[in-house]
């Protein structure tokens, strides 16, 4: 017969069992959540990396810069002689040959000068012609001693005197020919009238028109614009590119979808001290005089580059007392610093000379507290929180 066992005895029994059960399990809920944290710690430690490859650049350099169109020939015309503008000839836009009349001024005390100049020419003719047949005379009478010594050496030096006289006179009237020529402004070459800042009646002296605000201003400009010139100030990073045989693409706001092509023509061979730039000369045909004087243009600049080089984001340098460094990521995910020589800076893309390779992982955006032989976890960034730059080769390498 089977002992009955109390519902009393049996009822603590089983709460006992049950107590010991939920001790059991809680003892290794907290052991196995100490296993997870410690995991968790562990993880949490090694840092998330994004790395980038090295990259060839591309084999051609282009780079836009700000340019500026020049007339081939352009001369500011001033007068060389005060007087009131009589009348102008040549308004904008006129077409002009070498010669042509673009002005007269009236020049009244010119005028007046210039008839007394010819007035004491006139007389003073008269008085050489009278000293000559004096001296003739004399010398004539020499011989007869109808005349003594003394007065034939006077004849002649009067002679002398009135001609050297003479010759001053003439020399005072083609003084005033010349400022009397002056009074004509004429083009001094082919080419377009691109400015004029004169009307009949205003004054004008040497040194320009004086306008209302009493300031002096030229009286035209004339540009030769059958080909022109296109100045670019081309920062030192690239002046390699200055070389003959270069061109250059360029636009014009008047024309956006039209491209002209400018040929290397010189370069200053100097720097300017404040922007560090040196200024390249460009040529350009412009046989339909489509470009004018004094255009801005955007200018870009191809030309071939080092093969030996490669390329790297410059948000992937280090900074520190080594010097100029990057930090790759071994096989075994650990950092690796290494020194580079860096050829230029473009934007936000390095050229290196050397110092990585096409193999390497270099670490993007590196944090401060990265150190040599740290672990790291090489992760694919997040869409839109990379370096990548468009037209690059630089992309983000994934975690295998």
């Amino acid at each position: 017969m089977i002992p009955t066992v109390p519902k009393k005895k049996l009822l603590t029994l089983s709460t006992i069992s049950f107590g010991v059960i939920f001790l059991c399990y809680i003892f290794y809920q907290q052991i196995h959540s100490a296993e997870e944290f410690r995991k968790e710690a562990l993880e949490a430690s090694i840092p998330n990396v994004s790395v980038v490859s090295p990259t060839p650049p591309n084999p051609l350099e282009t780079i836009t810069l700000p340019g500026t169109v020049r007339a081939w020939y352009e001369a500011v015309i001033y007068a060389q002689v005060p007087g009131y503008v009589k009348m102008w000839y040549k308004d904008y836009g006129a077409e002009v040959k070498e010669g042509d009349v673009l002005a007269r001024i009236k020049v009244p005390a010119l005028d007046a000068e210039y008839a007394q100049a010819e007035a004491d020419l006139d007389s003073q003719k008269a008085k050489y012609k009278l000293a000559a047949v004096t001296a003739d005379r004399y010398l004539a009478l020499r011989s007869s001693h109808a005349v003594s010594e003394q007065s034939i050496s006077v004849a002649v030096a009067d002679k002398n005197s009135e001609e050297a006289k003479l010759k001053s006179a003439e020399k005072n009237v083609d003084k005033y020919k010349a400022r009397i020529n002056f009074k004509t402004i004429v083009a001094p070459f082919n080419g377009v009238v691109i400015q004029r800042n004169i009307n009949v009646g205003d004054y004008v002296t040497q040194e320009g028109n004086i306008d209302d605000s009493k300031t002096p201003s030229n009286l035209f400009t004339v540009a030769d614009i059958h080909r022109m010139r296109l100045f670019v100030s081309v920062p030192g990073t690239f002046a390699y590119l200055l070389k003959p045989g270069l061109t250059a693409e360029l636009t014009v706001q008047q024309f956006p979808n039209r491209k002209f092509v400018a040929n290397f023509l010189t370069l200053s061979k100097g720097f300017d001290l404040n922007m560090r730039t040196v200024i390249a000369e460009f040529t350009i045909d412009n046989k339909d005089r489509s470009l004018w004087p004094g255009s801005y243009a955007q200018v870009t600049l191809t030309a071939p580059v080092k093969k030996d080089l490669l390329t790297i984001p410059s948000s992937s340098l280090v900074f520190d007392e080594n010097g100029t460094q990057v930090a790759t990521v071994t096989q075994d995910n650990k950092v690796h610093f290494k020194p580079i020589t860096v050829n230029k800076i473009i934007d936000s893309i390095i050229e290196v000379r050397d110092g990585v390779s096409t193999n390497d992982r270099i670490v993007n955006n590196p944090s401060a507290s990265l150190l040599e032989g740290d672990q790291v976890r090489v992760v694919e960034p997040r869409t839109g929180y990379t370096s990548k730059e468009e037209g690059s080769k630089l992309e983000p390498v994934a975690s295998k």
